[in-house]
C-alpha cells in the first residue's frame, strides 16, 4: 500500500513565515526521543489526499462507500479531502513541505486511513461501517489507537447507540480510542466522544505563545453525556495548529505566490510582483500601490488566509486537538509496548494539569501533558489491563475501590461514605501494583466521594465517568447505589 509518490520538483523555499505558530513538538515540550515509530494509527474521517507528509506510511486504505478505490489513484483534491488530511498530517505527518518544522509527534506511525463519507455527508450507518471494519481488520494491520474527528448524527446513550457500542468492543479489544469532543460550548458530546471509554478531547488555545497563563478555553463541547458521564477528560492544542494545504488547488497555488512575494528583497520584489502578482488574485489595482503598501497588502492577504509556511496554515478544532492526543498514544506505545486501553487513559488523565480560572466542567482534567505521559509509560512495569483500572464495582456486600498510581505513597477514600473522614478509608496496595479499598455495601443512594493522595492532592476518580462539580473548581466523582 506505500506510495514512493513525490512531490514535483520546484524552486521555491519551504521557510515559515513571520506570522508561523508554534510547532506542536514545542508547544508541548514533547520528548523527542519518540515519534511512534512502529505503532499504527487508524483514522475515521470524510476523506484523504496522498500528501508527502504522510503518503509513504500509509498501510491500509478503505472507503466504506467505494467511491474511491485506492488512495493513490486520487489525482484531484476533492473538498472531502481536506479534514482527513489535515488530521493525519496533524497527529503523523512528517513536515516534508516545511522541512521538518510542522510535523506530528507521530512521524514516524503506520497509517490506516478510512474514509466514512458517502457523497460528501457522514451519518451514523457510515461511522458503524467504518468502526465494523476496523474492529474485523485491527489485527490484520496491527492498530493500536484510533482518532475520530467527527460525530454522529444523533445523541443517544450507549445502551441505544450503535457507535458507542462499537467504540467500546473496540476498546476493550485492545485498542486506544481518541475522540474530538466538538465544537459547541452550547452542546454536549455525542457519539462517538460520548462513549465512556473512549478518551474525548477537547481543546484549548495557547494564544501561539508558550506560557500557561495566556491560554485560554476553545469553545468545546462539554458536559454531561446522554449516559451521565463528564466529557471530555482532555484539552488539547484546539487552535494555531499548523495543517497542510492540498496541493493542486487554488489555494496552494495562491499561499506560494504570496509567500514568495513576502520573502523577496526589495531590489526584486517589483520585477517579481510584476511577474506573478495575478497568480495571488489580489487584482491588478496591487501594481498600482508603492512597495510598502503592497508588502503590507500581501501581509494582510497571508494572515487571512492564515498561511504561516509556503504549503501550510493554521487552523482550529477539536478535530485537531483530537490526533495531537492520539500522536502522544503512539509516543507512549513506543515507550512501552505492553500498555492497555485503560493504563493509557490513567496515565493520561493523572498526568494533565489544569487551566486556572477555567472551570472543570470545560477541561476535565486539564492540559494534555506529553512528556509526563511518555516519562511515566517508560516506567509502567504491570500488566495493567482492565483489572487494575476500573470503576468501583460491588462485590457480595462490598463496594472494592481500585487506584493506579506507582508514585503515589498513600491514598484515602474520602466521601459521604465514610462522613469525610481523611483517616477512615485508607487504599492498600495490592500485589498487581494497584491500591484497593474495600468498604461494606451501603443503602441505595448516590454517594459523593474523592481520593486524596499522599495528603496534600485531592482528586476525583480517574477510572469513573460519573461526577459532578464541586464548587471548588474541581470534580466529586459519583457512586449510584441500587440495592434491590
Amino acid at each position: 500500500m506505500r506510495s514512493d509518490r513525490a512531490e514535483p520538483a520546484h524552486d521555491h523555499n519551504h521557510e515559515q513565515n513571520r506570522f508561523a505558530v508554534i510547532p506542536t513538538a514545542e508547544k508541548l515540550n514533547a520528548d523527542p526521543a519518540y515519534a511512534g515509530g512502529g505503532v499504527t494509527i487508524a483514522f475515521l474521517d470524510s476523506g484523504f489526499y496522498p500528501h508527502p507528509d504522510f503518503a509513504s506510511r500509509v498501510v491500509a486504505f478503505h472507503d466504506i462507500s467505494g467511491e474511491e478505490q485506492s488512495l493513490y489513484d486520487i489525482a484531484e483534491p476533492q473538498a472531502h479531502h481536506w479534514h482527513g488530511t489535515q488530521t493525519v498530517a496533524a497527529c503523523a505527518g512528517d513536515g516534508s513541505l516545511s522541512d521538518g518544522v510542522y510535523r506530528g509527534l507521530a512521524y514516524k506511525a503506520n497509517l490506516v486511513l478510512v474514509k466514512v463519507s458517502r457523497n460528501g455527508s457522514i451519518g451514523n450507518k457510515e461511522i458503524e461501517d467504518g468502526l465494523v471494519w476496523v474492529i474485523e481488520n485491527r489485527s490484520k494491520f496491527g492498530i493500536r489507537i484510533l482518532n475520530m474527528s467527527l460525530g454522529g448524527d444523533r445523541d443517544e446513550p450507549t445502551a441505544e447507540s450503535t457507535i458507542n457500542q462499537l467504540v467500546e468492543q473496540l476498546i476493550m479489544d485492545g485498542v486506544v480510542v481518541t475522540v474530538a469532543a466538538g465544537n459547541s460550548s452550547d452542546v454536549r458530546s455525542i457519539p462517538p466522544a460520548s462513549a465512556p471509554s473512549a478518551i474525548t478531547v477537547g481543546g484549548y488555545s495557547d494564544e501561539n505563545k508558550f506560557s500557561p497563563e495566556d491560554f485560554d478555553l476553545y469553545h468545546s463541547s462539554h458536559g454531561l453525556t446522554a449516559d451521565g458521564t463528564v466529557k471530555p477528560e482532555l484539552i488539547a492544542p484546539g487552535m494555531y495548529v499548523a495543517a497542510p494545504i492540498l496541493p493542486g488547488t487554488s489555494t496552494y497555488e495562491i499561499a506560494e505566490v504570496l509567500s514568495e512575494l513576502s520573502k523577496a528583497p526589495d531590489y526584486l520584489f517589483g520585477s517579481l510582483l510584476n511577474e506573478i502578482y495575478a497568480l495571488a488574485k489580489l487584482g491588478d489595482e496591487l501594481l498600482n500601490l508603492d512597495r510598502e503598501t503592497a508588502r503590507r497588502r500581501i501581509g494582510e492577504e497571508l494572515i487571512q488566509r492564515k498561511i504561516v509556511a509556503t504549503h501550510y496554515q493554521h487552523v482550529d478544532g477539536t478535530s485537531f486537538a483530537a490526533p495531537i492526543a492520539a500522536s502522544v498514544v503512539a509516543q507512549m506505545y513506543e515507550a512501552n509496548q505492553l500498555l492497555s486501553p485503560p493504563t493509557v487513559k490513567n496515565i493520561l488523565v493523572s498526568t494533565a494539569t489544569r487551566l486556572g480560572g477555567h472551570a472543570a466542567i470545560r477541561q476535565g482534567f486539564g492540559v494534555l501533558n506529553a512528556r509526563s505521559a511518555v516519562d511515566l509509560a517508560k516506567k509502567e512495569i504491570h500488566l495493567n489491563d482492565e483489572v487494575i483500572n476500573h470503576a468501583p464495582r460491588i462485590f457480595g456486600n462490598e463496594i472494592v475501590f481500585r487506584f493506579h498510581d506507582d508514585t503515589a505513597e498513600r491514598v484515602a477514600l474520602v466521601g459521604d461514605l465514610n462522613g469525610w473522614d481523611r483517616q477512615t478509608t485508607l487504599f492498600e496496595r495490592s500485589t498487581d501494583g494497584a491500591w484497593e479499598a474495600k468498604i461494606a455495601c451501603q443503602p441505595s443512594g448516590k454517594y459523593r466521594y474523592k481520593l486524596l493522595i499522599d495528603d496534600s492532592r485531592w482528586t476525583e476518580d480517574p477510572s469513573h465517568g460519573f461526577k459532578e462539580d464541586d464548587g471548588l473548581g474541581g470534580f466529586n466523582s459519583l457512586l449510584q447505589i441500587e440495592r434491590r
